[in-house]
């Protein structure tokens, strides 16, 4: 039993005529009958009652027929399925990237990958990078930019870049003139932080706690553009990566004594087949960024 096969019999029993079958299917009607008739052999059932030009399905035709349909259904979707993968034309790539990492590192590299892949589409959201690995198990995006992974997220992840974390400061608070900061007199000043969920507020807490201090949280947002108002006013004071600050003339970006990294990573959900389209992207990606 081919393909072949239950397309000629799905068209016969469809049509109840051979010769309206092989005009359908543009073959010969001699064609569709040794189809049918091979397919009954296979199974060792009749399939059909002919009689004079008129055909009608057996009992055994009659059940045969939906899961014939089914299967050619089924096939047909494969290949539509998998003429999408070939087709950057109409890809479309659904990616996760936290705040700070969408609106000061991507912006350039997705403009780029816009300009080389005029047709492909990039849908974007912003997320902390707990969020992040959510949606990815749920299949909510296709590529998300993950800070630091860990092996039990069930992602498969690539290294991309690392990026140095440094301290914001206003140029009239009293650090301005510091040029580094341990953590001990980081944590002695009040702090605006982006709020639970982030990589940048849980960096935060698991540094404060490894040194048995509580930090002084006096704002949380996760909007970076109020987070470097705030500092820029010297109500507080934060830490970001050095780009977030670096062509800001009213902010200093100072670097921690013993310096602070953030690794990023770009992740998808192990186990599933990327695109055409979800490749194209990611190899972009490791192209702009060589390790």
């Amino acid at each position: 039993m081919d393909l072949r096969q239950l397309r000629n019999f799905v068209m016969v029993a469809e049509h109840a005529s051979f010769t309206r079958a092989a005009r359908v299917l543009g073959v010969a009607q001699p064609a569709v009958s040794t189809a049918i008739k091979k397919l009954e052999t296979d199974l060792g059932l009749v399939l059909l009652h002919r009689q004079d030009k008129r055909v009608q399905l057996t009992a055994e035709g009659n059940e045969l027929l939906p899961h014939a349909k089914a299967i050619l259904e089924r096939v047909e979707q494969a290949s539509q399925a998998m003429a999408r993968l070939r087709d950057l034309d109409r890809g479309e790539v659904r990616i996760a990237l936290p705040g700070m990492i969408g609106s000061y590192y991507f912006p350039a590299l997705l403009m780029a990958f816009h300009h080389r892949y005029p047709d492909l589409k990039l849908s974007l959201c912003e997320a902390g990078t707990r969020e992040i690995q959510g949606m990815l198990e749920r299949d909510e995006v296709d590529i998300g930019i993950i800070i630091e992974p860990t092996a039990d997220q069930g992602l498969e992840t690539v290294p991309l870049t690392r990026q140095e974390m440094i301290v914001a400061v206003g140029l009239d608070h009293p650090l301005a003139n510091e040029e580094k900061i341990d953590l001990d007199t980081f944590f002695q000043h009040e702090l605006v932080m982006f709020k639970p969920g982030y990589y940048h507020r849980e960096l935060i807490n698991n540094l404060a706690k490894h040194l048995g201090v509580t930090p002084d949280i006096a704002f949380e947002t996760n909007l970076i553009e109020l987070i470097r108002s705030i500092v820029r006013q010297g109500f507080a004071i934060t830490t970001v990566l050095k780009m977030v600050v670096d062509q800001d003339p009213d902010i200093k970006a100072i670097p921690f004594k013993d310096p602070l990294h953030m690794d990023l990573h770009v992740g998808w959900k192990s186990g599933r087949a990327l695109t055409q389209a979800d490749r194209t992207f990611l190899d972009f990606l490791l192209e702009q960024n060589p390790r």
